[in-house]
């Protein structure tokens, strides 16, 4: 008889159709149900494990209600007994959404152990924001439920795992070995999803509240695709290629395919060939196969989307992979490839949205002196003062996590570009030029929001412009949801955002005879350290951002969310 091991997990929820992922412990029938809908599925499985993805259809727009899980016609969920409130799926409107409020909860880097409400034995820690969140809506029935929650990357930590999870590598292999106490395959993985997912409160929070994700580094490794000799330096251990199959194989599982629609889903060829395996048949040697073809694009041309497009109403989410879909060939370097920076215009060139938020892992801009020490070190490490000093850069670049959009500077250019185009002349569709376009991101450990403007005439608003005729533009970031923050990390970023190191990042520009920048931006906020959940607060034209970290949790204080910081980003 087969039980529930994880889940049940809501992630793509429209007008009309809703889909439910779960792991179970042995093959069967899984269905959801609720009050306007049933649907079914036989699991499929993966080097032994059980999984599947169930599609609901033909719900009735506007309504919230209350569903069930049934394995083999067994309800396993909600669970025997539980005193938690009700997992429920609410559907969009079909018109009306301009008189509600869309509430939007983001952020990354969510290390899962130890629990949030205790104190670690291994890291000293503030409690876990979402954990807290979780708690905080479960107690407040009245409270109104995020209409999406988006996890911006590291929702695993593969190369920095806990004590028991150690404990239990320990009993498959020697960890004296490499890669030693990290995450080394597949089977691996699914016991770091266990931990991350299986927390009563985590597991319920995802079980009612729609989740869209994208990875980051530390979902693979720390420092993963930084460049070109990295990877050269990778594929010569003799680890790395069961480390990388594992890790996109099980993230294709448990986090990718809950990001598309029905839609989307029903053109998936991989996921049309899983659904479609013999009774039986272990599909785990096709998604390995799958894994080690997808890393290789990063040395050609990328035929694996992993980016993905969501729309809430008149809200649209454009999801940008800024990890796997990178090009690191020998003579090339790219965030995202050709190919990708199109899908991603077209996406932003169909019109009928108010709001656009680009979800990327690496913020597209940075504290001002790191955003210049990240450029001229990209022109180092290619050449612009000569090999010697090329290869000391890329030993830089690596100690330094010096890889988001501005050591991509053709890519952060682009990307600007098109940013500044829809704030400034809307969709080439048709339709206003939207309220916002806000870019979320994560990864930095610390929260900051700032305000963008363009210098170059045509590219988009300039700082002055009447803000009724064009789109405003922010960077919001916020990391971590459940890490700790070292102190000289903390000295860091503060420095990086203050006048002496925007100074000599300007003399860093002009050492390395960098091209100006197109854009400036003015930090609205922080930074914030501590574990943190930005709320975008969406109606009509107008949007509202609020700021709150998790406190408390230790020597018998309850752990809770207190508001740090809330901000008007556009009137009605």
């Amino acid at each position: 008889m087969a039980e529930l091991l994880l889940g049940p997990v809501l992630r793509h929820v429209d007008r009309t159709s809703a889909t439910v992922w779960v792991e179970t412990d042995a093959p069967c029938v899984v269905t959801v149900a609720c009050e306007d809908g049933v649907a079914e599925a036989a699991t499929w499985k993966v080097f032994g494990h059980h999984y599947v993805l169930v599609v609901l259809e033909g719900l009735t727009p506007g309504r919230s209600r209350e569903y069930r899980v049934l394995l083999d016609g067994r309800v396993c969920w909600p669970q025997e007994n539980s005193t938690q409130p009700p997992s429920v799926v609410r559907t969009a409107s079909d018109e009306g959404e301009a008189e509600r409020d869309l509430n939007v909860v983001f952020g990354s880097c969510r290390w899962s152990s130890p629990p949030s409400t205790e104190e670690g034995e291994e890291r000293r820690m503030d409690p876990d924001a979402l954990d807290t969140l979780a708690r905080r809506l479960m107690r407040s029935p009245d409270e109104p439920l995020p209409d999406a929650l988006l996890l911006l990357g590291d929702q695993v930590y593969a190369d920095e795992t806990s004590r028991a999870m150690q404990n239990q590598l320990a009993r498959r292999r020697d960890l004296s070995k490499a890669p030693g106490p990290q995450i080394a395959d597949f089977e691996e993985y699914t016991l770091l999803y266990h931990e991350s997912w299986s927390d009563p409160q985590i597991r319920w929070l995802l079980s009612t509240v729609p989740s869209a994700m994208i990875f980051d580094d530390h979902d693979v490794i720390d420092d993963w695709n930084t460049s070109h000799a990295w990877r050269t330096d990778m594929a010569a251990t003799d680890w790395w290629s069961e480390r990388i199959a594992g890790a996109l194989a099980s993230y294709w599982i448990y986090q990718h395919l809950g990001n598309l629609d029905p839609a989307a889903l029903a053109r998936d060829e991989l996921f049309a060939a899983v659904r479609a395996a013999a009774p039986g048949e272990d599909v785990g040697p096709l998604l390995h196969e799958f894994a080690l073809r997808a890393d290789a694009e990063a040395e050609g041309k990328a035929t694996t989307r992993w980016s993905f497009r969501r729309d809430f109403g008149r809200t649209r989410l454009l999801m940008i992979d800024s990890r796997a879909g990178r090009v690191l060939t020998g003579d090339g370097r790219a965030m995202i490839g050709a190919d990708e920076l199109a899908w991603i215009t077209e996406q932003a060139d169909e019109g009928g949205y108010d709001h656009l938020l680009i979800g990327t892992s690496l913020p597209w801009l940075l504290p001002h002196g790191i955003h210049d020490l990240e450029s001229w070190n990209e022109a180092l490490c290619a050449g612009a003062r000569g090999p010697r000093v090329a290869e000391w850069s890329e030993r830089l670049r690596r100690a330094g996590d010096l890889e988001h959009w501005a050591a991509f500077r053709e890519s952060f250019a682009a990307l600007s570009a098109l940013l500044g185009r829809i704030a400034l002349h809307g969709p080439r569709s048709g339709g206003p030029v939207p309220a916002t376009v806000c870019v979320l991101s994560g990864d930095v450990h610390h929260v900051y929001a700032a305000e963008v403007h363009w210098l170059v005439p045509g590219e988009g608003p300039r700082a002055g412009d009447d803000p009724g005729e064009s789109a405003r533009v922010y960077q919001l970031t916020c990391s971590p949801v459940h890490n700790s923050v070292p102190p000289a990390i903390r000295i860091g970023f503060r420095f990086g955002w203050g006048r002496i190191a925007t100074r000599l990042g300007h003399v860093l520009a002009r050492h390395a005879r960098l091209s100006p920048l197109p854009v400036e931006w003015t930090k609205l906020g922080g930074p914030w350290f501590g574990n943190h959940l930005m709320t975008l607060t969406l109606r009509g034209r107008r949007a509202d951002l609020s700021l709150e970290r998790a406190e408390g949790g230790r020597r018998g204080r309850a752990a809770h969310l207190r508001r740090v910081g809330r901000a008007a980003l556009r009137e009605q």
